[in-house]
């Protein structure tokens, strides 16, 4: 039998590893999520720490983006389905909602049919969400308190993938893939306000800091749009190195982020210029971007190598790469307690 003081200290031991764990965690200010898409599940990453601390099933189906609470207790995953964009396979429904405290799915919406609902966006001042329901050219609203469909905005395009929102929550674009378009949405009012041609292919959306320009890259020629928010037109095109994928600004809006999926890079855009700085290799098939709040470090989803970069932002250095799910895409943010 174990010793009253060999118990104590073990016990001791526990919680000073604990502790430590939590420090770590603390001093990055929260967690990484990340989608797995090939595990179907929610992976929650320590960044201080280097690794993923847990993952989260989402009942054998598959989540390709994700979003997190204000307040960092939940997640919100929309369902997506087995296949890619315009690709034959199952038509998600659902949208996941995750307590990440206990680490479990605790809720779910059910959209009533197969809509293929793939990006989620909270709105900044009302704390709706609005989510990509591709096979219906919506976006629909939910309202996460009581976990309710209150509303549909058309979006008139075939394929709205990836929505970025304004910073005061008025208005959304989405980029739609098929048919090479951004729609502008009137969030207030619930409807479309423009469709702008961009190319004949494009995949995924972002805003600049300060709402001015929103970005969205060409799938067939290496280069990146830079469209006018407020002409709602193509203003300029940035020659990439690679065919781009995701996109990210720097919170002090100097910086836009580019993951060139086919070349495994990361492109360093600088706004001021809206000319590449630098490039920097990463893990296979970059997929998504997302800065830190703080905008100390930078997260790129690496799908076929199940890895997470991790940028130094100061140094322009990829610091350290972790271990995450298959298939790793969509990333969040969780605010730490």
């Amino acid at each position: 039998m174990m010793k009253p003081s060999t118990i104590f200290w073990t016990a001791v031991s526990v919680l000073a590893i604990a502790l430590a764990a939590e420090a770590e965690t603390n001093s990055a200010g929260g967690f990484l999520l990340v989608a797995n898409k090939g595990d179907h599940s929610l992976g929650l990453i320590d960044t201080a720490a280097g690794k993923m601390i847990a993952t989260v099933p989402e009942d054998g189906v598959t989540g390709h983006e994700v979003a997190a609470s204000p307040d960092g207790q939940f997640a919100f995953v929309p369902i997506y389905g087995s296949a890619g964009v315009g690709r034959p396979g199952t038509d998600g429904q659902l949208v996941r909602v995750i307590d990440l405290a206990k680490r479990a799915v605790c809720g779910t919406v059910d959209l009533g049919k197969g809509r293929r609902p793939h990006c989620v966006v909270i709105g900044p001042k009302n704390g709706l969400l609005y989510v990509t329901t591709e096979l219906e050219n919506c976006v629909t609203v939910i309202d996460p308190k009581i976990l309710t469909i209150t509303a549909t905005i058309p979006t008139g395009q075939e394929e709205s993938h990836m929505l970025a929102i304004t910073s005061d929550g008025r208005r959304g674009f989405t980029a739609n893939v098929k048919p090479g378009t951004v729609s502008v949405l009137d969030l207030e009012a619930r409807k479309t306000l423009a469709m702008i041609p961009v190319c004949k292919t494009t995949q995924r959306i972002s805003l600049s800091v300060d709402d001015r320009w929103v970005f969205t890259s060409d799938q067939i020629q290496p280069r990146l749009a830079v469209i006018d928010a407020q002409t709602n037109g193509v203003r300029q095109w940035i020659e990439m190195p690679g065919i781009g994928y995701g996109t990210a600004p720097t919170p002090d809006g100097h910086w836009l982020l580019v993951a060139l999926i086919r070349t495994n890079q990361v492109a360093v855009i600088n706004l001021a210029t809206m000319k590449v700085a630098q490039t920097l290799d990463v893990p296979r098939a970059p997929q998504e971007i997302l800065v830190r709040p703080d905008g100390a470090e930078a997260y790129v989803s690496c799908d076929a190598s199940r890895q997470i970069a991790v940028i130094d932002t100061k140094t322009w250095k990829v610091k350290k790469l972790i271990a995450a799910g298959a298939g790793a895409d969509g990333l969040a943010w969780a605010k730490g307690k």
